[in-house]
């Protein structure tokens, strides 16, 4: 891997491939249309890392996702990034949960993940403000400062010879005899191999160097909240409840972060910005981008009681309040306090399902991340060796 291979987006999934790459003897340049990494998901995630423990036995997102959850704690604790294991409580706040949390008890035994049924006073051990009438007490989940393992990678990359480009948009890919040129906003660039982290622009990316993704980048809008400082004493570590496994949406949730806050959310709701963090930023290619793709109205048609419930919650902190108060009945009135919101880069295929596991493409020469969302940030060294792999294949 003597040859150079530009790597496209600054977020975990890139830096994380550049770390494998240069690690791997190749030489890397980095290009982020940003002036700082992490600028997107990575830097507006909860800061979880996941266990594995939701998705599909066999999955990518499952086995990248398991084995992301001790690779990401090992290197945060190499590099000394904040990061912590409390575990997790998942609950069934009713008894017509009871079977769906069992169900994902089934599957976190089937992925490996350390995860036992406990019952409603061995939850309160855990969490003493929580309600349930049963929990899934999952050991392996924790907490990270994403922010601080880019940070870590970038500071590899560097030593080990490569580049991180700030500023710079790549803006065409055209194949070569012997590789490719890349067009960005500073000028050209020769390459053997070209990776495509972009997260909310990879299709965009993809049909600019001739691949057709068959999926399109729909933009959701994750609405976080805060506890005020005087409500953070109720709760100790992460509180889940028992989700939809028909949406790749954990539902809103608690979470204790590496700084002591805690998080709150979060609510999904359609951007109408692929950058949309405001629900009144409005992008006009990427409104028409989202509203003339087919499997947005087939996505709508399917779920749409959910989307209204969403969209009310968006509007009324009061209703995302009651939401948290399943899980946690002694929030105060003045329990919440505004977060900064994410988007989440959501491939969706023409037919209206979400994809639901890990997508790549490949072109001449290059490699597409279509579909990573969470547990993307938690499996990010596993996706990087994964790419290097079929890097290393396709040479």
């Amino acid at each position: 891997m003597g040859h150079r291979i530009v790597v496209a987006g600054a977020g975990i999934v890139g830096l994380a491939t550049a770390y494998e790459l240069v690690r791997r003897g190749a030489r890397v340049t980095v290009l982020d249309k940003e002036d700082h990494v992490a600028a997107h998901q990575t830097g507006r995630n909860s800061g979880v890392i996941h266990s594995g423990l939701y998705y599909a036995p066999g999955s990518l997102k499952a086995k990248l996702g398991r084995a992301g959850a001790e690779s990401m704690v090992r290197f945060a604790r190499a590099f000394g990034v904040p990061v912590d294991v409390p575990g997790k409580l998942v609950v069934a706040t009713r008894p017509d949960q009871v079977d769906a949390l069992h169900e994902l008890h089934r599957r976190g035994q089937a992925n490996g993940v350390p995860c036992r049924l406990v019952t409603r006073a061995e939850a309160k051990a855990f969490e003493p403000e929580v309600s349930c009438v049963e929990a899934l007490r999952v050991e392996s989940t924790g907490i990270v400062d994403y922010r601080g393992v880019c940070e870590a990678l970038v500071a590899e990359i560097r030593d080990r010879g490569g580049e991180v480009r700030l500023g710079v948009e790549v803006t065409g890919l055209k194949a070569l005899a012997d590789g490719l040129r890349v067009s960005t906003t500073d000028g050209f660039l020769p390459a053997h191999r070209f990776v495509n982290c972009t997260g909310l622009f990879a299709d965009r990316i993809a049909r600019m160097g001739g691949v057709d993704p068959k999926v399109r980048i729909v933009p959701f809008r994750g609405e976080y909240f805060e506890l005020a400082h005087h409500q953070t004493h109720l709760v100790r570590g992460l509180i889940y409840p028992v989700p939809d496994p028909t949406l790749p949406f954990l539902g809103v949730h608690l979470t204790r972060m590496v700084d002591g806050s805690v998080h709150a959310g979060p609510n999904a709701v359609l951007a109408l910005a692929r950058e949309g963090y405001d629900r009144r930023q409005v992008n006009v290619k990427d409104l028409i981008g989202s509203a003339t793709w087919p499997g947005l109205w087939r996505l709508g048609a399917k779920y749409w009681r959910t989307g209204l419930g969403e969209a009310a919650r968006s509007r009324s902190p009061r209703k995302f309040l009651a939401s948290l108060r399943e899980l946690v009945p002694t929030l105060s009135d003045d329990a919440l306090v505004p977060s900064p919101a994410g988007v989440r880069a959501q491939a969706l295929r023409a037919d209206g399902t979400l994809v639901q596991d890990f997508l790549f493409a490949h072109g001449p020469r290059q490699l597409h991340v279509l579909n990573a969302p969470s547990p993307a940030a938690t499996a990010a060294l596993e996706i990087a060796r994964h790419i290097a792999d079929e890097l290393e294949l396709d040479s």
